[in-house]
């Protein structure tokens, strides 16, 4: 099975977004550079849906590539999918994406996109695991990505680090309980106004 990473961008204080889930100035990285990030060939890498690539340094862009490419399926809680309406059935990376949800997929929305709706963590990353085979299954943090980590089935937390205090909002790792171990960072990579860290939990 691929590995499941939890990854997001978060301030230094640990905030992936404010009170009103604006991301202000956590993006900024994204477009401070002059190296675009691509899927192989020309295809454009787009999260923000505004249909212009990402231009960042090259630091970045060597550690952000590879990684995007690895992702086979992308986790992602109800909430953000409603606020992205699910980058309009097209995954921003991979093939497939879980929403975890009480709620079943919009009437209508997008049927012939890969989107599956699981009730619950622990199944949302079973199917995940099963659609990625050995592809990377990327979990987006926050609340839900909290709850899959406290529930023993994140093997890596990934943060890309921007140099801001934010003071309050939403939390990278929700609101779950500690402490959960992680092991030193086996990936520190300095971009411009970003700094990339890995590390692997520890079992």
């Amino acid at each position: 099975m691929g590995t499941v990473i939890m990854h997001n961008v978060v301030s230094v204080d640990g905030f992936i977004a404010d009170e009103s889930d604006d991301v202000g100035p956590l993006h900024d990285w994204y477009f401070n550079g002059d190296t675009p990030i691509r899927q192989g060939g020309d295809q454009q890498y787009d999260h923000s849906g505004t249909g212009s690539d990402f231009m960042v340094s090259r630091a970045s862009a060597e550690y952000v590539r590879p990684i995007w490419e690895s992702i086979g399926v992308i986790v992602m809680g109800r909430r953000l999918f409603d606020q992205v309406n699910g980058w309009e059935g097209r995954p921003p990376a991979g093939d497939h994406v879980i929403v975890v949800s009480h709620r079943p997929r919009p009437d209508g929305w997008h049927p012939e996109a890969s989107y599956h709706f699981v009730d619950g963590v622990a199944a949302a990353i079973d199917k995940a695991q099963e659609l990625a085979g050995e592809r990377t299954v990327a979990v987006n943090a926050g609340d839900v990505g909290g709850q899959i980590l406290a529930a023993g089935l994140v093997d890596e937390v990934a943060m890309d680090v921007v140099p801001v205090v934010l003071g309050s909002g939403k939390r990278y790792f929700g609101s779950i309980d500690g402490p959960h171990p992680l092991e030193d960072p086996h990936v520190v990579v300095q971009g411009d106004g970003v700094l990339h860290l890995r590390f692997k939990v520890r079992r």
